[in-house]
Order: structure tokens, then C-alpha cells, then sequence
């Protein structure tokens, strides 16, 4: 057992997190994250919403937001049947998206070789003998090597532990496109050109833009805007 509230407020104390930049990154009002951290829970409209703020706010602070719904559980939720939420289907959600990118990825290397075959073979026809091909416009000679797929706009990967990820399309009040945590090991990837990113452990990812690797350092959260020719902080 232990202290929900206490262990929320040391974390955000520890990361220097104040509740304004927590409110715009978790989108919770800051009334219910304090009220959280003061486990005044009456305060929150439901144990739906207690569940669901919980696991958002730990996980934006690197903290294990299963833990504390389990612990919230066991406290203070009564009943015969089992309280604890289902874990998010995100995971598969993300395995799918994964998949599907590599699928597209793989359609757009197949197409290039046909088009390389087919330009080969009417250029080594005898019609392509009796017509005149200015060499502008002429097809290269085929390596037998597929094209590599461009980089994604965007990709984070956690290598040094997890971290909370919040990736909006487009600019601040952009749609949200990823909200969660990014597990050790796990990899995410953004197609476009332009986002705005919030991170709340830095020092655990490696975040790549249009395939060059970008140095957010430090160890407090962190605001990455990337535009469509470069990134900055804030």
C-alpha cells in the first residue's frame, strides 16, 4: 500500500512540473489534479473519471499508471465484481498502425520495380528503336536493388526507460494523433511535416525528424514544435 496523493505531488515536485503545464498536456483541469494529489476524490464526477485521471496523470509524470488505478481499487472501490479496468487497447492499435505502414512502405517498392521493368522493356523494343527519347526524359537502367522508403516525419523511440507522449497534427491546437506512454524498446512513427510534441521524460527517448536524430536534452518535460523545414523547442 501507499500514499496515491503524496507520491503524484513528489513526482511533479521532482520534474519541476508546474499544474498549468500539466493541465495543457494531460488536457485535466487543474482543480482535479490537485484534488488528486490531495486524494480528495469525492471532488472527481465519477470512479470512471478518478480511473481515467489517475492512469493519465501518473503516466505523464513516468510513473506506472496501472499501479495506481490498482491501488485505487483496492482502497476505495467496493463490490464482488473485479474493478479494475481493462488495459487500453492502444498497444494493438499501435501494432496495427506498424503493420500498416510497413505494408504501404513495401506496395510503394513494388511499384517502383514494376515501373523500372516495364520503362526497361518498351525502351529495349523496337518501337523505342524508331522513336527519338530526349535523354532528359529517359528511364535509369535498373539496379535490381528495391527503392528505400523515405523517413517519417517524425519518430520516437523510449531506449533509456518510458516516457508520456502527447503528438499534435499541425501545430498546438492540432488534433491529437498519440496521447500515452511510450514503453522501453518501443518505437512510434508520424507521418507529415509539421507537429507539436510534449515529452515528460526527455532523457528516455530518442526522437528522430525527418530521419535526423534532434537533441531536446535535460531532464525536465519538454515542448518540441517541428515545422515543415525545422524543429524547435517551446
Amino acid at each position: 500500500m501507499f500514499e496515491i496523493g503524496n507520491s503524484l505531488r513528489e513526482a511533479r515536485l521532482r520534474r519541476g512540473v508546474e499544474f498549468a503545464l500539466a493541465e495543457q498536456a494531460t488536457k485535466i483541469r487543474g482543480k482535479y489534479l490537485r484534488a488528486l494529489e490531495d486524494e480528495q476524490f469525492d471532488m472527481l464526477p465519477s470512479d470512471t473519471y478518478i480511473k481515467g485521471f489517475l492512469r493519465t496523470y501518473a503516466d505523464y509524470l513516468g510513473l506506472d499508471g496501472q499501479l495506481y488505478v490498482d491501488e485505487y481499487n483496492s482502497r476505495f472501490v467496493t463490490g464482488d465484481d473485479d474493478p479494475r479496468p481493462r488495459r487500453s487497447p492502444r498497444r494493438p492499435e499501435r501494432r496495427n498502425r506498424r503493420l500498416e505502414t510497413a505494408l504501404v512502405a513495401l506496395a510503394l517498392v513494388v511499384i517502383a520495380i514494376v515501373t523500372t521493368v516495364v520503362i526497361g522493356a518498351w525502351s529495349s523494343s523496337g518501337h523505342h528503336a524508331a522513336t527519338t527519347v530526349p535523354p532528359a526524359v529517359q528511364a535509369p537502367a535498373a539496379t535490381g536493388a528495391p527503392a528505400r522508403a523515405a523517413p517519417p516525419g517524425l519518430s520516437i523511440r523510449a531506449v533509456r526507460g518510458s516516457s508520456y507522449v502527447a503528438v499534435h497534427r499541425g501545430g498546438a491546437s492540432g488534433p491529437v494523433i498519440f496521447q500515452g506512454t511510450v514503453a522501453r524498446g518501443q518505437t512510434e512513427p508520424f507521418t507529415g511535416r509539421r507537429f507539436w510534441v510534449n515529452v515528460s521524460s526527455p532523457e528516455n527517448l530518442v526522437i528522430r525528424v525527418r530521419g535526423e536524430r534532434i537533441d531536446i536534452g535535460g531532464y525536465r518535460p519538454q515542448v518540441v514544435t517541428v515545422t515543415s523545414s525545422s524543429w524547435h523547442l517551446g
